[in-house]
């Protein structure tokens, strides 16, 4: 029979990664196989500016964590080494960092999670991560603006000039 502080200390794991992931607005489940520690130190570091944590924790707990946060579908993902991904400030730039490390490092794979309290695939996480940033698409759409803005300008400039030729 397991000893009851081990059981008391694996239930406040489960409580406390359960509340991780109810305040988490994304959450990344990878797979970390063939990965050295220096590897996950830069992805670690990497992550760190975007008020992410990176956790390895056993699969039972992370399960338990789960349905303790009322989330269900991830259960199939929780085979083999897993890794957590807690994002707490921007879900982008969260997928991106660890998108981008995937890219570079063979082994390493995004299994799924939860954006925004829904769960995804990892294809959608992909997909998500290969937008470009939320400022670059502002500075396109206000390049665009201005070009239109100026086309304007110059197509009222030219009547005005019409105008004063034909007077």
């Amino acid at each position: 029979m397991a000893n009851k502080n081990i059981i008391a200390q694996k239930e406040k794991e489960v409580s406390e990664l359960a509340e991780k992931i109810s305040k988490a607005k994304v959450v990344l489940l990878t797979d970390y196989r063939g990965i050295n520690v220096e590897d996950v130190t830069k992805l670690r570091a990497n992550l760190r500016p975007t008020n992410t944590e990176y956790k390895v924790i056993k699969n039972n707990i992370t399960r338990r964590a789960l349905q303790a946060a009322n989330i269900e579908g991830l259960e199939d993902l929780l085979e083999g080494p897993t890794a957590v991904i807690l994002g707490y400030d921007d879900y982008l730039e969260t997928s991106k960092t660890v998108y981008n490390y995937a890219k570079e490092n063979d082994f390493y794979k995004i299994k799924g999670g939860i954006i925004d309290g829904k769960v995804v695939s990892a294809e959608e996480i992909i997909t998500l991560a290969k937008l470009p940033s939320r400022e670059t698409l502002i500075a396109q759409l206000a390049g665009a603006l201005l070009g239109n803005i100026t086309k304007l300008a110059v197509a009222l400039d030219q009547v005005k000039n019409q105008k004063e030729a034909n007077a």
